[in-house]
């Protein structure tokens, strides 16, 4: 089908972008980008994409630091863990796998990270930043779909835009992008009421619900681009928001699951930090006054 959008294919051409980044800075005697991802307990998910986190930084030239610690450690120590690297000139990024242990306060632990180095975009400063229009960092996933969208010449500029779902992780900044692209939005979730109406007014339907097949035929008009977020685990199989077979034969453009949005995630995690490094290298210059 030559209506998909190829995460795949979007993400590799994402990591020769880094890898030639990585590269000049070798060649230039500047050191390689710095990830520290910091993982407390053993949740299955979590050790899963932190090693996935740290393969792909290797592959791509990067360092990575892994920072494993026990599900009991104090709140005060593990503050004082990421002050250190905050602290830490040689790290550009900082990332703290959630969800955390309940004992621990996961808004203060999420807000004790620097900004500067806040690559996934969690604390309340980075947020607002983008909220404000002024985000330097803008979070993975929805960096990911305005990606996939972009490298496919769509323009959003006009663009009635329809978002299922309003999470503080994909559907709230999801719609903060398209608006900065000056789409028109529309924010569906549970509450909303007569929904196949609104989704088939949309020239871009955005789905991150996490109900798997949720999104068929009938919330779909011909010709509408769909790009679904969802991952669930449907008869073992991980499983989209989208009933794909179905919209798939209307739709102009959609996205697979696997292969789709969450294809792209990890590498612009990566991307974020060689963004924080070479941001905050400019930031020391104009501060030294040293060119």
């Amino acid at each position: 089908m030559d209506n998909i959008i190829d995460g795949k294919l979007i993400a590799n051409e994402i990591k020769e972008e880094i890898k030639k980044f990585v590269q000049l800075r070798k060649d230039n005697n500047k050191r390689e980008p710095m990830i520290a991802s910091i993982l407390i307990g053993n949740d299955e998910g979590s050790v899963y994409y932190i090693n996935s986190q740290e393969k792909l930084a290797l592959s791509l030239g990067c360092k990575f630091k892994k920072v494993l610690l026990e599900e009991d450690i104090e709140e005060k120590d593990l503050i004082n863990i990421i002050e250190a690297l905050n602290n830490d000139n040689e790290v550009d990024g900082i990332i703290v796998q959630l969800p955390l242990p309940k004992k621990l306060n996961e808004k203060k632990i999420i807000n004790i990270i620097s900004p500067k180095k806040d690559i996934d975009c969690l604390t309340y400063i980075n947020q607002g930043k983008l909220y404000s229009g002024e985000g330097e960092i803008i979070p993975c996933t929805p960096k990911s779909i305005l990606t996939l969208l972009e490298k496919s010449d769509i323009n959003l500029e006009g663009k009635k835009v329809t978002v299922i779902g309003r999470s503080n992780i994909v559907g709230k900044p999801v719609a903060q992008l398209m608006l900065s692209k000056n789409a028109t939005v529309t924010i569906c979730h549970s509450k909303t009421k007569n929904l196949k109406e609104i989704t088939r007014k949309a020239d871009i339907i955005i789905v991150a619900i996490g109900k798997p097949k949720f999104l068929t035929k009938e919330y779909v008009k011909e010709g509408t681009i769909v790009i679904d977020v969802g991952t669930s685990s449907l008869n073992g199989k991980i499983t989209g928001d989208v009933d794909f077979d179905e919209v798939s034969k209307i739709s102009k453009l959609i996205t697979k699951v696997p292969g789709g949005v969450g294809a792209l995630t990890t590498t612009l995690l990566i991307k974020n930090a060689c963004e924080a490094l070479e941001r905050n290298e400019n930031e020391n210059i104009n501060c030294n006054g040293v060119k």
